[in-house]
């Protein structure tokens, strides 16, 4: 919830991550939660919609929600290519001012800001995709959450 979701949606997310297969069905969802399957339907949907959570069909054509290791780095690399539409419009902005206005100025440098952010984050991204498909060992799984130095094997 601290991160913008709301209560429902953060309790979904929650229950999801939280179960050894990583995927239940929206009844299983309504079941563990005790809430009706139109809460779990609002939740999934925006879910979705951020690239945390997918929806398979199981073998009973049931809709199972699923979070695995690549949900997060497809939804980081979304959230990056979200910047670079804001990036566009922006220096559409300064085109449409003129590129000595105060006001061009300020779009342009917003532009900037949110290109190296995007950038940053995509390369970041990228660094550590690999921890999110390793098994942290017990002894180093309490002390160290930092991913690998890009030069480490």
């Amino acid at each position: 919830m601290a991160s913008g979701l709301t209560k429902m949606t953060a309790r979904v997310l929650t229950c999801l991550f939280t179960t050894d297969a990583g995927s239940l069905t929206a009844s299983q969802l309504a079941e563990r939660l005790k809430v009706s399957p139109a809460s779990i339907s609002k939740a999934i949907a925006f879910l979705e919609s951020q690239s945390l959570v997918r929806r398979e069909r199981d073998e009973r054509r049931r809709d199972r929600y699923i979070v695995d290791d690549e949900l997060f780095y497809q939804a980081t690399i979304a959230s990056a290519r979200s910047n670079d539409q804001l990036v566009e419009t922006a220096r559409q902005g300064v085109t449409v001012l003129g590129p000595h206005t105060p006001a061009a100025t300020r779009l342009e440098n917003v532009a900037r800001f949110l290109d190296f952010i995007s950038e940053s984050i995509t390369r970041a991204a990228e660094q550590a995709r690999e921890v999110l498909h390793t098994k942290p060992s017990t002894a180093d799984a309490s002390t160290d959450t930092s991913p690998p130095h890009p030069d480490q094997p």
